[in-house]
């Protein structure tokens, strides 16, 4: 019996034993990493129509992806490209913390398949998926990187190379939680180094995060990767934090 086959069998043995569940409630579906159709609903998923540099949704844009959102125009950023999944709203909201802080692990299965059919038109540039780092006593706290998880499962997803240690936070800095958008910038300023194996080189980085905000953490990771020779950054967040612009 071939591989292939023999994987199949155990695959379809291992459905019959434990039947694919919603994601978020346990509706049973069709597929794995999939939403029941009530779940589906209430996620505000993002198009075509988004801002170029971070997939905010716009209103009446066109889908020529030159669109560029209010906050982009104000607070200009240092990576080339950025789209989003899902606004961080509703059910979308509900995952994302579930995922951060509920050791809800396998809700980056999920995520994956959405982040990946954003950033699968990239492929053909050969990119390198890096997570954003968590500082080694939240990890150690938290136990995993919700970055890290998601990183991973869209390499296995698209087969593009991740280098999960690429960057480091060595400074333990605070919540970001209500803090100004000048607050998050100056507190993240040179709070992120790359790695001395950091291996990105000349090549294109996509950054992976959960969730966007104002953009602090992502362009003070961004500023990393340009100093460890990367060719061009990117972004993909699973949420961003916007109002329809």
């Amino acid at each position: 019996m071939g591989s292939n086959m023999f994987k199949h069998l155990m695959q379809s043995a291992l459905q019959i034993v434990y039947p694919n569940q919603c994601s978020m409630c346990a509706t049973m579906v069709d597929d794995q990493f999939a939403l029941c159709a009530e779940c589906w609903s209430q996620v505000e998923f993002i198009g075509s129509n988004a801002c170029k540099f971070c997939g905010t949704p716009m209103i009446g844009a066109t889908t020529d992806h030159g669109a560029i959102c209010d906050s982009c125009m104000t607070t200009p950023r240092p990576w080339s490209s950025g789209v989003a999944a899902i606004k961080y709203s509703d059910l979308g909201r509900k995952l994302v913390l579930a995922l951060k802080h509920g050791d809800r692990t396998d809700l980056s299965g999920t995520a994956a398949v959405w982040m990946s059919r954003q950033i699968d038109p990239w492929r053909i540039e050969n990119p390198v998926l890096v997570p954003v780092p968590l500082n080694r006593y939240r990890l150690l706290k938290r136990k995993y990187n919700q970055s890290a998880l998601l990183a991973a499962d869209i390499g296995a997803n698209l087969e593009i190379d991740v280098s999960i240690d690429a960057l480091r936070r060595p400074i333990a800095t605070p919540s970001l939680d209500g803090k100004s958008a000048q607050e998050r910038f100056a507190i993240l300023e040179q709070a992120i180094e790359p790695n001395d194996n950091a291996n990105i080189n000349g090549r294109l980085v996509i950054l992976i995060d959960d969730v966007m905000t104002s953009g602090a953490t992502l362009s003070a990771c961004t500023a990393a990767c340009y100093k460890a020779g990367a060719k061009d950054v990117k972004i993909a967040v699973l949420a961003r934090v916007a109002k329809d612009a």
